[in-house]
């Protein structure tokens, strides 16, 4: 089970932000802490982290956050309508499109999925697999 990531930022209120408006709506609870932010679920027994907890912080060594090439995280949303709300807000938040939310031909025909850059230009996936939703048209 994943844990937790970080994500690296060099201007903590302004990804801070685009998480919130991405993570929040996904059940994720925002706390401040002395370095940073983290997103949580409420605590489950044996997780103290996680599952899945996010950290938005400056990296430790005292460098500038960068973006890494092919890293990509991905949160999972219950509905279409959902990724495209999501996806809008983190536009509005100060995130960047990557692929607007629909079909891809190389994925399954259930997979919708947005795709956006954080502040700092970290890919982030937003995505529905929920066959109930809908299928992509042939």
């Amino acid at each position: 089970m994943l844990s937790y990531i970080r994500v690296g930022a060099n201007d903590i209120p302004l990804s801070g932000r685009f998480y919130t408006a991405v993570l929040t709506p996904l059940g994720y609870r925002k706390k401040d802490v002395p370095n940073g932010i983290e997103f949580t679920f409420p605590d489950e027994a044996g997780q103290p982290c996680g599952p899945a907890a996010v950290y938005v912080a400056k990296p430790y060594d005292g460098n500038e956050a960068t973006v890494g090439n092919g890293s990509m995280t991905a949160f999972q949303a219950e509905t279409q309508e959902m990724v495209r709300n999501l996806h809008a807000a983190g536009l509005q938040a100060g995130g960047s499109d990557e692929g607007a939310p629909g079909f891809r031909a190389d994925y399954s025909d259930h997979f919708y999925v947005g795709y956006l850059r954080d502040p700092l230009g970290n890919k982030v996936a937003i995505f529905c697999a929920n066959p109930a939703e809908g299928t992509r048209d042939r």
